[in-house]
């Protein structure tokens, strides 16, 4: 019989009765519940809790989270037990005190015992506007003085948040022209919904309601603003002047700044296609507008942004706009906007968060904004923006006898001011900078004459042996260019050129060297020689792996890992920076953090065994799609910052032999970007020799930082040589840190044979399509 009983309770608890989804945000934020610990106790995702709350289109809880999601209910409503109805509606507001202007146009003082009226008839006593600014006397005046559209949408929306049914006020008479002038008279946003815990944007109270909003528009016309941790804002405003000034003066929204001598960061507005529309802006871009990254300049809402003083920097009114008036002082007046429809969220780096509901977009920029930075445009653009961040070019002085302060240079960045495009090392330049102008016409530089630091793209044929092997295994470096730039020296100023120079290890420059007599069939592991394959390795001086022929130009971790290997190297030349600093450490550790982080909250902890480590990486993304594209998000902002190092030229009738707008950036150091990708291709061919070395396995391909291996098994453990749980030291370990391997895919060496012989290519780099063995003509590389 027991089991029958245990049957009927569970069909009864299949069906508990759950209050309606008002009732149960209430409840839930009364004790200080945020959604996530929700969804912890409960086992589901944040998401499914927050659909539960969903006044727009519940879903409801089943089976045995039914069950415990309503004993939790049951239990807070007897904590907090709903407000009582009030037994008589409330009283309107009295209309005896009708406005009319004096004769110079002003409008009269209101009497403050009207106010009080009005207030009382809004929020009576019991009421509760939840996570609501203290009752408003300013919402009380601008009832009074003939603001009744606005006061009736205003009233509507707050009554729907009060458990007890309030009247409505009734409206003033509205005179002919009213003080109303633009939309900073309009009412502080108030919240719909209010976050637990620590306000979303930390302990400043600047910046409380967090870094960010998604503004939409629902069915009904309301504007809202959905911020981080749950948070919900009505939107007064009725243009993109209107917003941006809501935005500065009334959301507090924003960041504080990441360094000392920084500045705060500025509040980002994503706008939704229903946004768009209501604020008359095309939902999407013509091809002509795509192809200039704008809209046009006689644009209407450009036009308003124009009377109202605001301006737009350079790059227009884009997906990606920066509206801003000069700043006035320490005072900062500028606002971010980004525009998913127009593509401001590259589906490349960003997945679909661009068609994401406005709640969820909200969480997924809002966490990578604290953990990263608010997103200032593209993530390459963020990636290169959070160096200048970290390492402000200027601070303030100590005070002078008359208490004045001036900026100076912050040691350890990079300046304000960008170097001279002409005392450029040639070497260092991309063809087309105006420092090569004078060289003739298609002419071609050589190693000899072009610093040439990028990532592997290597392959090559397999041998008899591992053609008997049954799989082929590709491990990937986590994070590998991020690993590349900890504890990395790099040059702050300008290079200085020195001819036949001893080489020094910790001084960064470029080297023009020759070190063709680099023999790795016998080369230097820690502190003694080994005997290689050398024809089964890629040389670690070239991409493709070939051995140099001659003198060529190197960044200063290649010339340092010859002499490691146990070669003498005699430099011709070189261009060196004396200035120099770890500029990017605090860069690495801040991504660095953001991606453990974020991996840990997909259950991938950075201490798991090996084994454990694998079954943990198995399907991670599908259990938080949406934190699944923060971690996408940040390793795209890695590359992308550092690709912005060398920024080429984009379009704007650019000639070669002409400055394109990226040289007048500080942060245009094609040096730095050669140095990172340099010592990124030495670490992994460190690891590969050292793998050689211990187990006789060498590399069948590498594609940048994924490495493929022919093996018996499917999982890098068939092949990593672990003992005890312990990798080999210097060698390949499993973990989801900067550096450590992760497996990237297994197919079988019969595949590989068969995908060679198809497109007749021996030396097919396979590490291009180990992932999931599908083989298109399609570069995915660095």
């Amino acid at each position: 019989m027991s089991e029958l009983f245990d049957a009927v309770d569970a069909l009864v608890a299949s069906r508990s009765p759950l209050p309606p989804a008002e009732e149960r945000k209430r409840l839930r934020t009364a004790h200080g519940l945020t959604l996530d610990e929700v969804a912890g106790a409960l086992k589901v995702r944040r998401a499914t809790v927050s659909a539960w709350e969903s006044t727009k289109k519940p879903t409801e809880p089943r089976g045995p989270e039914r069950e415990a999601y309503a004993r939790l209910l049951r239990q807070l409503a007897e904590l907090y037990p709903a407000p009582a109805t009030p037994e008589k509606p409330a009283a309107p507001v009295p209309a005896t005190f009708t406005p009319v202007p004096d004769s110079a146009g002003e409008m009269p003082e209101v009497p403050d015992s009207l106010i009080e009226e009005v207030v009382a008839s809004l929020y009576p006593t019991g009421s509760r506007r939840t996570g609501t600014q203290k009752a408003a006397p300013a919402e009380a005046r601008t009832l009074c003085t003939g603001q009744a559209s606005e006061a009736a949408s205003m009233t509507e929306t707050e009554n729907t948040q009060t458990p007890a049914p309030v009247a409505a006020p009734a409206a003033a008479p509205r005179p002919a022209r009213t003080t109303r002038t633009s939309s900073t008279s309009r009412r502080p946003g108030a919240k719909k919904a209010t976050p637990t815990g620590t306000p979303a944007g930390g302990t400043d109270p600047r910046f409380e309601n967090g870094p960010l909003a998604v503004v939409d528009v629902e069915d009904d016309g309301t504007v809202l603003a959905y911020c981080t941790g749950g948070l919900v804002l009505d939107v007064p405003a009725k243009s993109i002047p209107a917003l941006v000034d809501w935005t500065l003066r009334e959301a507090k929204l924003g960041a504080p700044k990441l360094a000392g001598p920084g500045k705060d960061a500025d509040p980002l507005i994503v706008l939704t296609e229903a946004a768009l529309e209501r604020y008359g802006l095309p939902v999407t871009l013509t091809e002509e507008e795509k192809h200039a990254g704008r809209i046009p300049e006689g644009h209407k809402v450009i036009k308003q942004l124009a009377r109202a003083d605001w301006k737009l920097t350079k790059r227009g009114f884009g997906p990606w706009a920066r509206i801003y008036r000069p700043a006035t002082g320490s005072e900062r007046a500028c606002v971010q906007l980004c525009i998913p429809s127009w593509n401001a969220l590259d589906t490349r780096h960003w997945g679909e968060a661009g068609q994401l509901p406005p709640a969820e977009l909200a969480r997924v920029l809002g966490v990578y904004a604290s953990r990263v930075m608010t997103p200032r445009g593209s993530t390459a653009v963020t990636g290169l923006e959070l160096m200048t961040a970290l390492h402000p070019p200027t601070r303030a002085t100590a005070p002078d006898e008359n208490g004045k302060r001036t900026g100076e240079h912050n040691p350890g960045s990079l300046g304000k001011d960008a170097i001279d495009p002409m005392n450029f090392p040639p070497c260092e330049v991309p063809d087309g900078h105006p420092v090569l102008k004078d060289l003739p016409r298609f002419h071609v530089r050589g190693p000899a004459e072009k610093l040439f630091e990028e990532a592997y793209d290597w392959a090559r044929p397999m041998t008899d042996a591992e053609c008997t092997l049954r799989h082929l295994v590709g491990i990937d470096v986590n994070m590998a260019f991020a690993a590349g730039a900890n504890g990395l020296n790099v040059g702050l100023g300008e290079a200085t050129n020195v001819k036949a120079p001893a080489f020094d290890p910790k001084l960064p420059g470029s080297w023009l060297v020759d070190l063709s007599h680099v023999d790795l069939s016998r080369v230097k592991v820690g502190k003694e020689w080994v005997e290689l394959d050398g024809s089964l390795l890629p040389s670690p001086f070239t991409p493709k792996g070939e051995r140099p022929t001659g003198p060529a130009w190197y960044a200063t971790p290649t010339v340092a890992y010859a002499v490691e290997l146990g070669y003498e190297v005699r430099p011709i030349e070189a261009w060196v920076r004396y200035e120099n600093g770890r500029y990017l450490d605090g860069w690495y550790n801040r991504l660095r953090d953001a991606y453990l982080a974020t991996m840990a909250d997909l259950g991938v902890d950075a201490d798991l065994a090996p084994a454990d480590f694998l079954a943990a990486m198995d399907g991670y993304k599908a259990r938080d799609p949406e934190l699944a594209i923060v971690t996408t998000a940040i390793k795209a902002t890695v590359k992308g910052g550092l690709g912005k190092l060398r920024e080429r030229p984009r379009g704007e009738g650019w000639k070669p032999g002409e400055p394109w707008r990226a040289l007048s950036r500080p942060t245009w150091r094609p040096d730095i970007r050669a140095a990172v990708i340099s010592r990124t291709r030495m670490n992994l061919h460190r690891k590969i020799v050292k793998h050689a070395a211990f187990t006789g396995q060498y590399p069948v391909a590498i594609l940048s930082d994924c490495v493929v291996y022919a093996a018996n098994g499917t999982s890098p453990l068939d092949f990593l040589p672990y003992r005890d749980g312990k990798p080999l030291p210097g060698g390949f370990k499993l973990g989801i840190n900067p550096g450590l391997v992760k497996h990237e895919g297994t197919q079988s060496v019969l595949w590989g044979e068969e995908v060679r012989e198809r497109f007749n290519a021996p030396e097919l780099n396979l590490a291009r399509y180990i992932k999931d063995g599908t083989v298109t003509d399609v570069d995915n590389g660095e």
